[in-house]
């Protein structure tokens, strides 16, 4: 089967300017922006445009190799659009991406689409790297931008007010770290922050790994669509990022198997690649020979309220969750507008009461989609890495059936997982309608005298079902 073709053909983005390792004579800012990922250039260039003088702070402006950050769902597609970024995911070789395909071990499969009733409802999977390097060309271009090449090495508190007032950034051209002070301090440093246990008194949580690589020329059973296998102990997936590149990232629950002994490697030739697809194994089995296996923990880290004088905390430093459902980015673009939106109404950043007040709401104005988005990642990635829990398993046959059923059994609950319904109730409705729907499986499964045992073991997968999503659900309430 061919590779799905490219959205697009156009040349590659013009190089990113050198970023100096100076600050400007004018060392003060409206806003100081640490970290040129996905949500700092993001917010960067929103700020900018909307007449803040804007500093990025980042300590390699190199294009970033990393496994996750790979699929944008049609949610994230529209919170680009709204921020003026749309065109930040062309010109990467990127792969239009329509909806997901779940497979089962022997073969069984459910494609489940995006609804066609919402728009935009195509996603864009592609090479994390280019898409920062695009965002970051963006950010550089932004009215009242300016980017710096250092290192963050310390939040500036004023000692009498407790406000951050500003930076301390070491750089490859002073001897002693500079200064630049601003009354606004947005903290977007990334899922290993050094400035989050300052903030943030909970500690994440990483029950596995994914550890991926490339695959080339792969052959997926369904073309722009995302591939979740569900394998033991936990889930494969599979999708294509290039024109001739397909990503493969095996969720590793547990210690990681030793890449350097060649343990890994005989993990993923006995274990992993039996269980994949039939027409993706040979290309599975020839990249392990070629490819460099690379690996991400898993993390979770419910969000918590921002309390910090003259300091916001963007993406993975105050929010992560399982990347099961590839919806890391579309929140963070989505707090980047919420964040744009509530500061536009107040033209000095310096009135440290009104900000914080407008920054302190957006942690329950954000929750309509990250809460459905946290929940739905790690409520999935408990059924779909069930093991040999047989009520796990009940649940995740469940959801397997679920699905099949078609119809609003599907186009609500990828709705959700697009980002393109955000509606937490509607996600709680749908999971437990999943649950009630996997009881009714069990009291008609088996002969007549079995039922007995069913009906009381059906009651136990209700329980089961209850003790995963409460647990999430109270993570997000809490403030």
């Amino acid at each position: 089967m061919p590779a799905a073709t490219p959205t697009t053909a156009a040349p590659a983005a013009p190089a990113l300017r050198p970023v100096p390792s100076t600050l400007p004579a004018d060392d003060t800012f409206d806003v100081i922006v640490i970290g040129a990922g996905i949500a700092g250039c993001a917010a960067a260039h929103a700020l900018g445009n909307d007449g803040r003088r804007v500093l990025v702070i980042e300590r390699d402006w190199r294009e970033p190799d990393r496994i996750v950050g790979e699929l944008l769902q049609p949610g994230g597609v529209h919170a680009l659009e709204l921020l003026g970024l749309r065109d930040c995911i062309d010109g990467i070789d990127g792969i239009d991406c329509h909806g997901y395909a779940v497979i089962k071990t022997n073969g069984e499969e459910v494609v489940l689409p995006y609804p066609a009733d919402k728009q935009p409802n195509t996603g864009r999977s592609l090479h994390h790297g280019r898409l920062i390097m695009n965002l970051r060309r963006a950010a550089q271009n932004a009215q009242n931008v300016t980017c710096i090449e250092g290192t963050a090495s310390e939040l500036v508190t004023d000692p009498k007010t407790g406000v951050n007032t500003g930076v301390l950034i070491s750089t490859k051209t002073s001897d002693k770290p500079v200064l630049a002070s601003a009354p606004l301090t947005v903290v977007a440093d990334g899922c290993f922050s050094k400035f989050r246990k300052q903030f943030i008194s909970r500690d994440t949580v990483c029950k596995s790994h994914f550890v991926g690589f490339i695959i080339r020329d792969c052959p997926l059973p369904h073309m722009n669509h995302g591939h979740v296998v569900l394998a033991k102990p936990s889930p494969i997936l599979l999708y294509q990022i290039g024109s001739h590149e397909t990503r493969i990232l095996v969720d590793v629950p547990g210690k990681l198997p030793s890449i350097g002994s060649g343990e890994m490697k005989a993990y993923m030739r006995d274990f992993v690649g039996p269980q994949l697809p039939p027409a993706v194994q040979p290309s599975f089995f020839e990249a392990l020979e070629t490819e460099r296996f690379r690996s991400m923990p898993n993390s979770w880290l419910p969000p918590t309220r921002n309390t910090g004088e003259g300091v916001f905390l963007l993406g993975d430093i105050m929010n992560m969750r399982h990347p099961l459902t590839g919806g890391g980015m579309t929140v963070a673009f989505w707090d980047v507008v919420r964040l744009r939106d509530a500061l536009r109404s107040v033209s000095d950043l310096s009135q440290t009461a009104v900000v914080r007040s407008r920054l302190g709401a957006l942690h329950w104005q954000r929750k309509r989609l990250s809460s459905v988005i946290n929940i739905l990642a790690n409520a999935l990635y408990a059924l779909f890495s069930a093991g040999d829990d047989p009520m796990l398993l009940q649940l995740q046959t469940a959801c397997f059936a679920y699905f099949k059923l078609g119809g609003r059994c599907v186009s609500t609950p990828v709705g959700l997982l697009a980002g393109l319904i955000q509606e937490p109730m509607t996600l709680i409705g749908h999971f437990f309608a999943v649950a009630i729907y996997g009881t009714f499986l069990m009291w008609i499964q088996g002969p007549f005298y079995m039922f007995p045992v069913n009906f009381v073991r059906s009651f136990v997968v209700l329980f089961k079902a209850c003790a995963v999503i409460f647990p999430l659900i109270g993570a997000e309430l809490r403030p």
